[in-house]
């Protein structure tokens, strides 16, 4: 073994679920531990792989000499639209297809002059068909769920849910009858659920629903998972996380890593990042030129769809406000069609209006012109916009956004809800006026604030967060010293 590209460093693969939401946070953790000398290989899939190329251009994942990026297939017919793909194939494709690439590419690593031998496997919560290729060449396998601890939780209860027979739902008569209302008081660490905030995969009335296979499959083997990492902070979700550290014995929350990552200030990271859509910064020159506190930011993420009828609702409700809003309108965010606004909106609101197609969220929501965010309520967007100190609007549209906005709304209240599945642009335009001049959006303000404090403080030389880091770190540099010994 030769000693280019740092042959004797602990060599850390990471393989994250290969959909955006999944990818920041796994990118963020690759960057802190290759600041603590790891040497990094990050797996994206080949069809994700090829997008990053077309949006960041042809030297984007060239990496460093000590940081590379590989492509696996997914399994998923070729395609080559600039979309997200469907989850639920995904979630199936990759646990039915994607171990053999994987094991041919450890096989490949381990046996290249160029790089040191794996160490140990980082891999997406949901993405467990990695355990057979950690058996197989004898790695730790450590487990990063990149939801929130309750979002984590309330997939637990899968297999619990189903034997009580509260999911899959008789027929569909069973999500208006009161049957969702029924309340759930027996989760470790969950008080006061309803079936109604639990993620909405427990709504299915398909008794064969291959997302309730899915996540009992995944949540199971997690218990077989040589560490488990969560990307939250005690102090956020106190109860539910005592709870699940009885259930994951070494259970480490990093959270917010975006304030973990600030404290490494290297550089070169800044050509590291991993967009899959084509970002416009110009829109950071656009909130310069506004009063502070004065713009709405409005993005629903990188996989909510809506219909036609939500967006024109929405827009309406932008545009009834008179308030300066930037709102992020994916190419693909209305189901089978293009995302055009009507034009009489475009024009009325075209000076304090500004439409992207993607854009840098975190520099966004630090901006002192961003007062308030429209949100979908994905996790990285709840932790991003906790971590800026700004309120939101929470619009959830499936799975565990709806279980998160509860929570923002009910438990730290620094948000108000507004019904995705009715999207009414009288309500659109009321909660804008109250989270950017209302009494209610003051106080919002205030709590984000102290929540943000809150984080700092986890994240902070003695934090909580900043301590699991360090005993992390230490936890697979021990399995580094193991393989030596072996």
């Amino acid at each position: 073994m030769d000693s280019e590209g740092g042959s004797k460093k602990p060599h850390a693969l990471l393989i994250p679920f290969p959909s955006q939401g999944h990818i920041n946070p796994f990118l963020k953790l690759a960057k802190l531990l290759h600041s603590r000398g790891f040497y990094i290989t990050f797996v994206n899939s080949e069809f994700n792989h090829r997008r990053l190329l077309k949006s960041r251009g042809p030297d984007a994942l060239n990496g460093l000499s000590d940081f590379h990026f590989e492509a696996i297939p997914d399994g998923l017919p070729p395609t080559d639209m600039d979309a997200t793909q469907s989850i639920p194939a995904l979630c199936d494709s990759t646990r039915k297809n994607s171990l053999l690439p994987l094991c041919n590419l450890i096989s490949k690593l381990n046996h290249s002059h160029h790089t040191p031998p794996v160490t140990f496997i980082l891999s997406d919560g949901i993405m467990s068909f990695t355990l057979k290729a950690s058996q197989q060449f004898g790695l730790p396998n450590i487990f990063f769920w990149t939801h929130s601890a309750s979002g984590v939780m309330s997939y637990k209860q899968c297999k619990n849910l189903m034997e009580r027979g509260l999911t899959p739902l008789k027929d569909a008569s069973y999500l208006t009858n009161g049957h969702l209302d029924t309340v759930i008081d027996w989760i470790p660490g969950m008080k006061d659920i309803t079936l109604r905030y639990l993620p909405d995969i427990y709504r299915t009335t398909d008794p064969n629903d291959i997302l309730l296979d899915f996540v009992v499959e995944q949540t199971e083997a997690t218990s077989r998972a040589s560490a488990v990492i969560l990307p939250t902070f005690d102090a956020l979700e106190h109860d539910v996380l005592e709870a699940l550290s009885t259930m994951f014995p070494k259970l480490y929350t990093i959270g917010p890593l975006d304030l973990l990552l600030d404290q490494t200030s290297e550089s070169k990271f800044d050509s590291i990042k991993c967009n899959l859509w084509k970002e416009d910064s110009e829109c950071l020159k656009w909130l310069d030129s506004q009063q502070p506190n004065s713009v709405l930011y409005v993005n629903f993420g990188s996989v909510t769809v809506m219909t036609h009828q939500q967006l024109v609702e929405l827009a309406w409700g932008l545009s009834n406000s008179k308030k300066k809003f930037l709102w992020v309108i994916r190419s693909d965010l209305v189901k089978g069609e293009a995302p055009i606004l009507p034009p009489e909106i475009v024009q009325e609101t075209k000076d304090r209006g500004l439409l992207v197609g993607w854009c840098p969220q975190e520099q966004v929501l630090k901006h002192p012109a961003v007062a308030g965010f429209l949100t979908h309520c994905g996790w990285s967007s709840t932790l991003e916009s906790l971590t800026s100190g700004v309120p939101l609007i929470c619009c959830p549209f499936f799975n565990d956004q709806i279980l998160i906005c509860r929570y923002i709304c009910r438990e730290w209240a620094f948000g108000m809800e507004i019904d995705s599945d009715n999207v009414n642009r009288d309500e659109v335009e009321k909660a804008v006026n109250e989270l950017l001049e209302g009494e209610k959006g003051k106080e919002f303000k205030k709590n984000a604030i102290e929540w943000k404090k809150k984080a700092q403080e986890a994240t902070s030389t003695g934090g909580s967060s900043f301590l699991n880091l360090e005993k992390l770190v230490d936890e697979l540099l021990l399995f580094k010293s193991l393989a030596a010994r072996n």
